[in-house]
């Protein structure tokens, strides 16, 4: 006769017998069973994909109620004392003033910046910012927001609709969305129409010198006619000269 499974391995719960009978168990050879944690369905490949889907859902949705975007981008180290933290900050509430819905990663630096010209302006002040789980990234003027578990839907989410893409000064994260941005209108995925501003020519200067010399002259691997794709300004009254001649995007 084959011997009765034990139930008193050494990680036998202290709770009641049927309490602990209710648990997943793992028996082996020598028949013990010791208890096994329960997977977290939320870390199953299956679960991901449905949350995944359930971003780009909500996120969808999110922005079809918005009208007019102009999405700015910059760095989240940015202080008060930035001299492009102020030049953002009036774009913002330039944008705001003018109609326009002020979309950022509503985080801190540049991204507060715009968001709090826009919100002092009386406009719509819109941040998509992820969730990090030891960290507040939303800032205090932000009046609509969407909170996101994924980067990638992020970043989906702040290319999508909006009708010019505003770049200051910025880091891994600025420059990546840049060049998303940039692929698009140059692969046909967005209409050249859209403009892509660069604000701060002393910052991107040295960028695009790198392109035309490099990229374009010497390596042949871009066009002439994918470097007019930038526009390049100093102040927030330039920017903001090219943002009225744009005209709304439809998802």
């Amino acid at each position: 006769m084959s011997a009765v499974p034990s139930w008193t391995g050494s990680n036998y719960p202290t709770s009641s017998t049927s309490q602990g009978r209710l648990q997943h168990w793992l028996c082996g050879v020598n028949n013990k069973c010791v208890p096994v944690e329960p997977e977290n369905f939320t870390e199953n490949i299956n679960w991901r994909i449905f949350r995944i889907m359930a971003e780009f859902v909500e996120g969808f949705d999110f922005l079809a109620k918005l009208k007019n975007e102009v999405s700015v981008f910059g760095s989240a180290r940015s202080s008060l004392s930035d001299p492009y933290y102020k030049i953002a900050k009036e774009l913002g509430f330039l944008c705001g003033k003018g109609g326009f819905t002020m979309v950022t990663g509503g985080g801190p630096g540049i991204m507060e910046a715009a968001n709090w010209g826009a919100h002092e302006a009386g406009g719509e002040s819109v941040g998509l910012d992820i969730e990090l789980p030891m960290e507040q990234r939303r800032n205090q003027y932000v009046n609509r927001s969407m909170g996101f578990h994924y980067f990638f839907t992020r970043k989906v989410m702040l290319s999508a609709s909006a009708q010019a893409y505003v770049f200051f000064p910025g880091g891994f994260g600025t420059l990546d969305e840049l060049f998303e941005i940039v692929t698009l209108i140059q692969t046909g995925k967005m209409s050249d129409q859209v403009p892509v501003i660069l604000v701060g020519v002393e910052y991107w200067r040295p960028l695009l010198a790198w392109l035309t010399k490099y990229v374009y002259d010497e390596y042949h691997d871009i066009s002439r006619e994918d470097l007019a794709i930038f526009h390049l300004v100093d102040t927030a009254g330039e920017a903001y000269k090219i943002i009225k001649k744009t005209h709304e995007r439809i998802l």
